[in-house]
């Protein structure tokens, strides 16, 4: 089983423009695999007035949650960004979307050159000086952003942990970095301290699948024992002490976690033949018949390792699913890496189809009037999973309402279904989700976020709250960082010359990336 812990688009504009008042800069284009979706779609004056003043509301709530003196952001604030409640706790992936939002709130003309190079260099300077684990030049899962000190509690207060080296969040963390560094080459010095000492061969398992001719990515370690955990001791970097890794790998390929293994093989620290060792989807035999559905597709050999190109069924189309069919793991990695324009054969393919499956689902299935489904805080408090049930392979689902309702279809010919025409309750749509959708299906998801503002109230000076559940109006009334952080990268890859996707993939990430990603076929398409 996949282990998604972690907590948690292809318009290539011309040129970039400030933004005038509440404007964002005009849109040149080029045709894109999402065609069907956006039906030749060109933003209109009203629709840079609406982006752009949500762009703006946004970095107001990423410069409320960051604290003054160490420039890092806490991990969530309430629904005031006058007077700020932050959270005391944040993480690298936290950090990191700071940084590339920064990024992103220059290039739209939001904040000054001089104001962008200010905030970099203060979070920077920052990370230079926090506890970390030395060996793999790694951070660790949880900080106080006031203080810049490792947490010994959980996020909560009520326990104690024992710090631990997540593989996916120094993921983020060292996506940032590679953005920050050619976006401001005045703080290319201090980026690249930072990001030469990580080193992605500590987590990568090569013995994690016997036989298959390349290894897994773990999900991460701690440096000291934990004594509420069974471990395993090792080192597959070869430096240092040995560690303590969790028992968990990530497994499958279309999960937020592919973002750690593009960085390890872009830098040379993991073998690029990783990428086809983590599951498209599990294979189809009874032996899988806890997963969702029963996949079909055909075997295909990439790097000399066999790969089943399997899908999953959902209203006419085939689709690799992620494991909780949220937006969040789909889409998140494509901020980054061009998998669009890259990956013809198969990102192209299955982002857009990814998209539709959300519009589907929100507008035809479950009939909420709203769609965009993705991890976020629970409007009746803490946080929960949302997503698409029928295209993600966890059997319990990751729910599109209050009501947990699940969906499951059976797995043909080995068990039947127990509720494969479920009726939906109070769906909960997350905004963050719609924004990522942007690259692929841009009209619809302006004008679906512009209903959710109007109509559901889901809006403040902030930007978009974390959630709504669409038929009791009720509002997860705060902000999350990393939420908001993926909000400001979706703008700024649509608005914004591709400015996050222009400056992650240069140079390695380009040579090593984009031939690995092109070899692949999925089986995804319309039935």
């Amino acid at each position: 089983m996949t282990a998604n812990i972690s907590r948690r688009t292809l318009l290539a504009a011309t040129g970039t423009a400030a933004l005038v008042g509440t404007a964002l800069p005009a849109y040149g284009g080029t045709a894109s695999p999402a065609d069907q979706l956006k039906g030749g779609w060109k933003p209109n004056r009203q629709d840079r007035a609406l982006v752009g003043r949500w762009a703006r509301d946004t970095w107001r709530s990423l410069v409320a949650m960051t604290d003054e003196k160490t420039g890092l952001p806490a991990d969530n604030i309430g629904a005031s960004v006058i007077d700020p409640v932050r959270s005391q706790y944040t993480s690298p992936t936290n950090i990191g979307g700071y940084l590339w939002s920064t990024v992103v709130a220059r290039e739209l003309g939001i904040i000054s050159p001089h104001e962008s190079l200010r905030r970099l260099s203060q979070t920077l300077t920052t990370m230079t000086r926090v506890d970390h684990h030395e060996p793999s030049g790694m951070f660790f899962n949880w900080y106080d952003e006031a203080t810049g000190e490792v947490r010994s509690v959980d996020p909560d207060g009520t326990r104690p942990i024992t710090p631990f080296v997540s593989s996916v969040d120094n993921g983020w963390f060292a996506a940032a970095l590679m953005v920050v560094r050619n976006a401001e080459p005045r703080v290319r010095r201090l980026a690249d301290g930072l990001l030469g000492k990580m080193n992605f061969a500590y987590y990568y398992n090569p013995d994690a699948r016997p036989g298959v001719g390349a290894g897994l990515m773990r999900g991460g370690f701690f440096e000291t024992s934990p004594p509420d955990e069974e471990t395993d001791k090792g080192n597959h970097a070869g430096t240092g002490p040995d560690v303590y890794y969790r028992k968990f790998h990530y497994d499958t390929c279309n999960t937020e976690a592919r973002i750690a293994p593009y960085i390890g093989i872009a830098l040379g620290q993991v073998p690029a033949a990783q990428y086809f060792a983590t599951y498209r989807t599990f294979p189809d035999s009874c032996d899988w018949s806890w997963v969702e559905q029963r996949p079909v597709g055909v075997h295909r050999t990439y790097l000399g390792i066999d790969v089943f190109e399997g899908s999953y069924s959902y209203r006419g189309m085939r689709l690799v699913p992620s494991w909780g069919g949220d937006m969040f793991e789909s889409l998140m990695p494509d901020l980054f890496v061009p998998e669009g324009r890259w990956a013809a054969r198969s990102w192209a393919i299955n982002h857009p189809l990814t998209v539709r499956a959300h519009i589907e689902h929100g507008l035809k299935e479950a009939k909420y009037g709203y769609w965009g489904f993705s991890p976020a805080s629970n409007p009746k408090g803490g946080y929960s999973v949302y997503g698409v049930d029928a295209i993600g392979m966890d059997p319990t689902g990751y729910p599109s309402d209050l009501e947990a309702t699940n969906f499951d279809a059976g797995f043909e010919g080995c068990r039947d279904g127990v509720n494969p025409t479920p009726a939906y309750g109070d769906g909960v749509v997350t905004p963050h989700a719609a924004f990522l959708a942007m690259q692929y299906a841009p009209r619809q998801a302006i004008d679906n976020l512009a209903k959710i503002e109007s109509r559901l109230k889901a809006y403040a000076g902030g930007g978009f709250y974390d959630s709504v559940a669409v038929k009791s109006g009720l509002i997860a009334k705060r902000y999350l960082s990393l939420d908001q952080a993926m909000v400001m990268g979706a703008i700024g890859n649509v608005f914004g010359n591709d400015v996050i996707r222009r400056n992650f993939s240069r140079g390695a990430v380009e040579r090593r990336v984009k031939p690995l990603i092109a070899l692949e076929q999925f089986t995804a398409g319309l039935d």
